[in-house]
C-alpha cells in the first residue's frame, strides 16, 4: 500500500502468516524442495508456440534423441550463475518434457526460487528458438508435467519428520502432517492445481496421483515418502503443477500439515498396492477417495474447506475463487477442436 503496509491480496504476505504460525508453534523452519517439470516446444515462422518438439527421447535420456538438451544445460549454468544449487537436471518421460531440480530451501526462499526459475526458464527458450510451457497438460496421451513438492519441518535445527524409533523412521508429528495435507487436500487443490488443464493431467495411467493415498514407496500414491532419513526425512505432496502460484500453494500445504499436527490427527493406513490398477469396489472397502476430477469441483471443495479460506484470507479467496470461476465459465461455452472433430460431420 501507498504507506507501506503490505497489500491483503499479497500472495507471499498469505505464506508468511502461515510461516509465523509454524514459528509460534516452535518449528523455526519449513524446508520445501520443488521438482517442476516443463516441456521445450518448437516454434512457427512468426514465434508462435507450436506441440513439435523434434525430440523422440524418453525418461532420463541423452543426446543425441534429446534436442532439448543444450538448452536445458543453459538454463543450468544461468540458474547456477545467480547462485541455485542444481541437484538433478534430467529429460522427463514425454517428448520434449525436463526437469531441473534445486536444493530445498526455507518455504518464502523456495517460492521466490520458483519465480525466478520459472522466468528463466521461459527467457532461455525463447533465446533459442523454443517455446518452454509449464502447462500441466499440452499434450492428450502423454505425461503432463508436475511439481512434486518436498516438505520438512525443523525445531532447532532437528528435522521433526524424523524419528529412529518410529515406525518407517517417522515422528508422531510427521504422520499427522501428512493426515492434515490429506484431510485438506480437495479443498486444497484448487490453489495447487489452478487451471481447467490442470484436472486433465490428474487422471490414471500418467503417474500423476490422483487418490488420496500415502505411502513410504508407491508412486501411484498421493503423498509419498522418500526413503532418505535422518535430516533428509521429508513428505512428497505429488498433486501440484507448476502453473501454481507458489506463494499460496506452500500457503495451504504448511497450514494443512499444521492444523493436522495441532489436532493430532492420524493418516489412514498405508497402501502399497497399485492404486490406479484397482476396482472402484476395492478402492471404496479401502477407503481410497479421489481428487476433485475438475476446477469446478476443486472451487466447490475449496469454500467448504474453512482452514484453507482462512489460509488465503477474505481477500485473496474471495479474489481468487471469482476469477477462476470466470475461467470455468469461459472453458465450458467455448467450442473446442475435439467438438468440431467428433460432431461436425455425423451431425
Amino acid at each position: 500500500n501507498p504507506d507501506g503496509t503490505p497489500f491483503a491480496g499479497d500472495p507471499r504476505q498469505v505464506l508468511k502468516r502461515v510461516i509465523q504460525k509454524a514459528g509460534d508453534m516452535g518449528y523455526g523452519t519449513f524446508n520445501v524442495g520443488p521438482e517442476a517439470e516443463f516441456f521445450l516446444f518448437q516454434t512457427d515462422e512468426e514465434g508462435k508456440p507450436t506441440t513439435k518438439t523434434n525430440d523422440e527421447a524418453g525418461y532420463f535420456d541423452l543426446g543425441p534423441l534429446d534436442h532439448g538438451e543444450s538448452t536445458r544445460r543453459e538454463i543450468c549454468m544461468a540458474l547456477e550463475a545467480m547462485h541455485f544449487e542444481i541437484e538433478a537436471s534430467h529429460h522427463e518421460v514425454a517428448a520434449g518434457q525436463h526437469e531441473i531440480d534445486f536444493k530445498y530451501e526455507e518455504a518464502l526462499h523456495a517460492a521466490d526460487n520458483i519465480m525466478t526459475f520459472k522466468l528463466a526458464v521461459k527467457t532461455l527458450a525463447q533465446r533459442n528458438g523454443l517455446h518452454a510451457t509449464f502447462m500441466p497438460k499440452p499434450i492428450f496421451g502423454v505425461a503432463g508435467s508436475g511439481m512434486h513438492t518436498n516438505m520438512s519441518l525443523f525445531r532447532d535445527g532437528r528435522n521433526v519428520f524424523y524419528d529412529p524409533d518410529g515406525e518407517k523412521g517417522l515422528s508422531k508429528e510427521a504422520y499427522s502432517f501428512i493426515a492434515g495435507l490429506l484431510h485438506h487436500v480437495k479443498g486444497m487443490a484448487a490453489v495447487t492445481n489452478p487451471l481447467v488443464n490442470s484436472y486433465k493431467r490428474l487422471v490414471p495411467g500418467y503417474e500423476a496421483p490422483c487418490y488420496l493415498a500415502w505411502s513410504a514407496s508407491n508412486r501411484s500414491a498421493l503423498i509419498r515418502i522418500p526413503a532418505a532419513r535422518g535430516h533428509a526425512t521429508r513428505v512428497e505432496l505429488r498433486c501440484p503443477d507448476p502453473a501454481c502460484n507458489p506463494y499460496l500453494s506452500l500457503a495451504v500445504c504448511l497450514a494443512a500439515g499444521l492444523d493436522g499436527i495441532e489436532k493430532g490427527m492420524t493418516p489412514p493406513a498405508e497402501i502399497t498396492e497399485n492404486i490406479f490398477a484397482m476396482t472402484p469396489a476395492t478402492r471404496k472397502r479401502r477407503g481410497v477417495e479421489a481428487l476433485p476430477g475438475s476446477l469446478e469441483e476443486a472451487l466447490t471443495a475449496m469454500r467448504k474447506d474453512k482452514l484453507v479460506m482462512a489460509t488465503l484470507g477474505q481477500h485473496v479467496s474471495s479474489q481468487y475463487i471469482a476469477g477462476k470461476e470466470a475461467e470455468w465459465r469461459e472453458y465450458c461455452t467455448r467450442v473446442s477442436s475435439w467438438e468440431r472433430d467428433k460432431y461436425i460431420i455425423n451431425y
